[in-house]
């Protein structure tokens, strides 16, 4: 332990006859700040060597175990111990909805109403730890200037001191954490003189003593009859560990709570096979006192009980909120995370309807509801500047919950609520909070009013955080997912021109991998009396690939206009993508229609092969001469195949996505795009292409597609 030294003696000694002498440093300090600020628990952290980790070096007025999972956390958690040390500041958190508002990971645990101060230990040059105080729930929401300022110099002078054991290479050894005295005796009937055990045993109730550990120090007869356990076999022991029908984590949450919020704690419980019991825990700093009595009929606001028959329990338990994290990792969209709470959460806590509200240019945004018979109800909230006095509105701008148990209270808070009932009778207004800011709100709406009790609010306060990240995420893909196809939809044409003696159709299928967008491309211009037509591929399904793939279009383009074959439009596409210095490469199939003269003049860069229907329905492989994918040879040539296009024939463009699909032969899918186009392809092209796109997506149902498809018909219609 380091050492506290008296006078200017050891001041004088040489450094190596130092020894840690006096009494232990930080539990002293801990216990001092504990007492003048009326605190009943804390524990001081310092930091690992060389390492940005904070390690509980010891505890007092509560067992370690409360905060088992925090005992060595990372200098960058989000604890308040963590923020305290990192930030180098007091951290002050007022009750349980500040905790599930700031900190969800601690309120998920400890759904308790406390408050809790954490303050750095730290010199101007070194931070060494850090401390944290609780105090009952009935501790005031803000902290009152003496208990700043003492928390604050303790902890100053704390770091002093260890500054000075760190110059004279003392390190801080073990502590004993401060807990309260052992159990009291061995025997039942030992509660202070024998007179007073022996009115105790003549009470009509049960009473038992347990310490800070929950473990039993006195017992009288009639509790151990309504248990119905000996004496012997209680005593030492955990009261949910010696007593079967009480071991379940539920009951020894009880305990946890009325230890941490210093609070009159109740439930009830079923004792096989048909007997319910009341238990009363009335805590203090050195552990509890437990009243119980049998209970003729289960209390309605008694929350904690297991329900009969194997019914699950209204509350969302831990390995719910463990469920519901998991399944929130795979919502992708909004609409996912709306119908992910419909489905998980509602039921949980009871609620029959929600809304999921956001926010756009300072106006309300309904992101997504259900459970409301007419939805005007709700959409009519669209919009709303966030200025209006809406509960909605308040919880969205503020972060900070509201919960409304009766119609009543709701209307006496916000009369222009009596202009929109929606017909539930209570709400929750849960704000959702991600990377600090409220990016939206959660109202769970019931059809009966509805008590919300503190560790049901903590609890939904918590999942709200869960929820948050989620919908932080989907906004951001709902985002990305429109500007996608906005983008696409710009590089794209938005339709065909009209041309005399041809008919034509296109269609665009992205990948289901990426973000909706390829470099895929078609097109159809009209120049001089004739027509060109392209279709084209850039790798790649991204914003790059479609990019490049406008700037490839938009080249093809103005050769065609200035008049250039169509080798020299391929040539000058080419030269094109080699001056951009792009890495990617592109297959492309261009076509030169004389639709009056019944031809057409092909050129193909690495584009799988067209194939032409005949008036007669026969198909075939138009195998074109060709040259390189587009960027890759400066010298490459490209030349051209000239097609008889008589009056009803029917060309198919297409890209590699439409016949190709992992292990699906090349050949075998060409041929039976053929078979298709030839049962299929007197239909209207509108129909016909619908159809094509429909099969592939069909022939993939269930799997993700790795490519784009483009798809150009054109039939000559003399």
């Amino acid at each position: 332990m380091v050492g506290v030294s008296d006078g200017q003696s050891s001041a004088q000694a040489p450094a190596a006859a130092r020894t840690p002498v006096g009494r232990p440093l930080l539990s002293l300090a801990l216990a001092s700040m504990m007492d003048e600020v009326h605190a009943h628990s804390g524990a001081v952290y310092l930091m690992a060597p060389d390492q940005p980790v904070l390690e509980m070096a010891v505890m007092a007025g509560l067992p370690r175990a409360f905060a088992a999972p925090w005992e060595r956390v990372g200098l960058s958690s989000p604890i308040p111990v963590a923020d305290a040390a990192r930030e180098r500041r007091l951290v002050w958190v007022g009750g349980e909805e500040q905790m599930a508002r700031h900190y969800p990971r601690i309120a998920v645990v400890l759904p308790y109403p406390f408050a809790l101060a954490a303050v750095p230990i730290a010199t101007e040059s070194t931070v060494y730890g850090a401390v944290f105080v609780t105090w009952p729930g009935a501790h005031p929401a803000e902290m009152s200037d003496h208990e700043r300022e003492h928390l604050t110099a303790a902890c100053g002078r704390l770091a002093v001191r260890l500054e000075r054991a760190a110059e004279h290479s003392i390190p801080p050894h073990p502590e004993t954490d401060l807990l309260a005295s052992p159990l009291v005796g061995g025997m039942a009937g030992t509660l202070g003189t024998v007179e007073a055990a022996r009115m105790v045993s003549r009470l009509p109730y049960g009473l038992v003593s347990l310490d800070l550990h929950g473990r039993v120090g006195f017992v009288n007869a009639a509790a151990a009859e309504l248990l119905n356990v000996p004496v012997s076999r209680l005593l030492g022991t955990q009261l949910w560990a010696s007593v079967p029908w009480l071991n379940d984590p539920v009951y020894e949450d009880r305990y946890r709570a009325a230890l941490l919020s210093q609070h009159v704690t109740s439930f009830v419980a079923l004792r096989p096979p048909g007997e319910w019991l009341s238990f009363r825990l009335y805590p203090s700093t050195t552990g509890l006192s437990v009243r119980i009595t049998r209970s003729r009929a289960v209390s309605r606001m008694n929350r904690t009980a297991p329900p009969p028959d194997g019914a699950p329990s209204r509350l969302v338990t831990i390995s719910q909120v463990l469920d519901l994290a998991g399944a929130l990792t795979e919502a992708v969209g909004v609409q996912d995370v709306v119908q992910l709470v419909a489905d998980e959460i509602a039921p949980a806590v009871g609620s029959q309807a929600l809304v999921v509200l956001g926010s756009r240019a300072n106006r309300l945004q309904v992101l997504g509801h259900r459970g409301y018979r007419d939805p005007l109800v709700v959409e009519r909230f669209d919009g709303m500047p966030l200025t209006e006095p809406t509960p909605g509105t308040q919880v969205l701008r503020t972060g900070v919950p509201a919960f409304f148990e009766s119609q009543e209270q709701l209307e006496r808070l916000y009369p222009a609520r009596l202009a929109t009932p929606d017909g539930f009778a209570a709400w929750a207004f849960l704000p959702l909070i991600a990377q600090g800011r409220p990016v939206g709100t959660c109202v769970l709406s019931y059809a009966e009013p509805h008590p919300f009790p503190t560790e049901e609010r903590a609890v939904m306060t918590s999942m709200a955080g869960l929820i948050a990240q989620a919908l932080e995420r989907a906004l951001l893909y709902d985002a990305k997912h429109r500007l996608a196809h906005g983008l696409q939809e710009a590089l794209l044409p938005h339709s065909l021109p009209s041309l005399p003696g041809i008919e034509a159709v296109g269609r665009y299928v992205p990948a289901t991998q990426g973000m909706d967008i390829g470099g895929d491309f078609y097109d159809l211009v009209g120049t001089r009396g004739t027509a060109a037509a392209v279709i084209g591929d850039v790798q790649g399904h991204n914003v790059t690939a479609a990019g490049l793939m406008g700037q490839v279009r938009t080249a093809v383009r103005a050769y065609t206009t200035v008049g250039q074959a169509p080798e020299e439009v391929m040539r000058s596409t080419n030269r094109l993508l080699l001056d951009l210095g792009s890495d990617l490469f592109a297959s492309c199939l261009y076509l030169r229609l004389d639709p009056e003269h019944g031809r057409a003049v092909m050129s193909r860069a690495g584009h799988p092969p067209p194939l032409l229907r005949r008036p007669d329905g026969r198909v075939r492989v138009l195998d074109l001469a060709g040259g390189p994918l587009l960027g890759i040879d400066a010298s490459a040539v490209y030349p051209t195949t000239e097609v008889s296009l008589a009056p009803g024939s029917l060309l198919v463009l297409y890209t590699d996505g439409l016949v190709e699909s992992p292990g699906t032969d090349f050949e075998e899918a060409l041929a039976d795009l053929g078979r298709r186009l030839a049962d299929a392809g007197d239909q209207p092209l509108d129909e016909l292409a619908d159809s094509l796109v429909h099969q592939e997506r069909h022939h993939t149902d269930g799997e993700e597609r790795l490519d784009d498809i483009a798809l150009l018909l054109i039939r000559a219609i003399g």
